[in-house]
């Protein structure tokens, strides 16, 4: 984007969905994706939320500072897990609690800095947040109520979000950057760039369905951080110093600590379980106890 000045995100994403349906096409060819029904009306929630997700995100970049951004991107984990906790029951210990906060504290020390904000940012990331965690609620409960494997639920709504971006990006894109998709001046090197792109995309699509299915959005979120990491290592190693600091080190230190603990602590019994409907327990006295059973033994002879 910076390098070949191409600032449509929208459209770009709706490229990235459309070589992921081709990628699902192939697939279905070759007898990965099995025949599989997913109503209308869950698929249109689906859609919806992950378009939100995207366009929210964009809009939160810009129109926040890159330290509120990521204060709204910390907070997706405790979205996520207070949508466990009501939708499915899910019960944390105090280790698996305290581990995310760690993490949390961790990348917040590597990646906020200046944090300004307005109403209208406010609005923009609260609306990214819930949206993307809901988004990312609904990978792994779509998959468990219909048992679709991660291939056939990204056969289904990779289409959608493929046309339904296709169509409303480039004027989304207008809308925040003024620039327009036709009158960019595409060469060689920005095809490729683009295409390259989109090859890469396929394969974060598919891992996040594959990661949200066999596990949570919560430890999906937590995994995801180390994504933060790595871009701040390579970014070390690719461009230079700037940027690295004693501070930023520690941080990425504390974030892997509390991502190795957030594991053990989340396999453990009762780390990270469902937790069991309370019913009500009806108490009998020992005396009224021997009246029944003699009663009974009554009824018997």
């Amino acid at each position: 984007m910076v390098t070949f000045i191409f600032y449509t995100a929208t459209t770009l994403t709706g490229l990235h969905f459309t070589m992921t349906t081709l990628m699902t096409v192939v697939l279905r060819c070759m007898g990965y994706i099995q025949p599989s029904n997913l109503p209308v009306l869950d698929l249109a929630k689906f859609a919806l939320s992950a378009n939100f997700s995207i366009v929210g995100m964009n809009v939160s970049l810009m129109w926040n500072s890159v330290g509120f951004y990521q204060i709204a991107k910390l907070s997706m984990i405790p979205v996520s897990c207070v949508f466990e906790v009501l939708f499915d029951k899910i019960g944390y210990s105090r280790d698996t609690k305290l581990s995310i906060m760690v993490v949390l504290f961790g990348v917040a020390i590597c990646t906020v800095s200046d944090v300004s904000v307005n109403m209208k940012g406010f609005i923009a990331a609260a609306i990214a947040v819930w949206s993307t965690a809901l988004q990312q609620y609904y990978v792994h409960y779509l998959q468990k109520k219909y048992s679709l494997s991660s291939f056939d639920l990204l056969g289904h709504t990779a289409p959608v979000q493929a046309a339904s971006l296709i169509m409303a990006g480039p004027l989304v894109d207008y809308w925040l950057t003024g620039s327009r998709v036709d009158s960019y001046d595409y060469n060689i090197y920005s095809t490729f760039f683009i295409i390259l792109s989109c090859l890469i995309a396929v394969g974060t699509n598919l891992s996040q369905f594959i990661c949200i299915g066999r596990f949570t959005a919560v430890s999906f979120q937590v995994i995801g951080h180390m994504k933060t990491v790595l871009v701040l290592v390579l970014g070390f190693f690719l461009f230079g110093r700037q940027g690295m600091n004693i501070q930023v080190v520690l941080g990425m230190i504390l974030a892997v600590v509390g991502m190795i603990w957030y594991g053990n602590a989340s396999s453990k019994p009762g780390g990270k379980e469902k937790r069991p409907f309370s019913t009500p327990i009806l108490k009998v006295s020992k005396g009224a106890a021997n009246g029944l059973e003699d009663e009974d033994v009554g009824g018997k002879v």
